[in-house]
């Protein structure tokens, strides 16, 4: 399926994907803040990831949240 070149930037403008990505970040904010996770840079990333218990990426309720190894991460998936 072809996709045209607004259809990528306007989905990602699109309110439902702005409130979904607030909620991301604000729960990687609080485990940052908290000593959970450390903040990555390029070349330095964090081993450590946000993961969600019951697979689902849309649920970012904190009791589906918890911090897991990178490598523990993507065995998962």
């Amino acid at each position: 399926m072809a996709y045209s070149k607004g259809d990528y930037s306007r989905y990602h403008k699109s309110k439902r994907m702005k409130e979904e990505r607030a909620k991301r970040n604000k729960n990687r904010r609080e485990a940052i803040r908290e000593g959970r996770v450390k903040q990555g840079t390029k070349n330095n990333k964090s081993k450590r990831e946000i993961d969600h218990k019951d697979g689902n990426p849309k649920n970012n309720k904190k009791s589906n949240l918890r911090v897991v190894s990178r490598r523990k991460n993507r065995k998962k998936q």
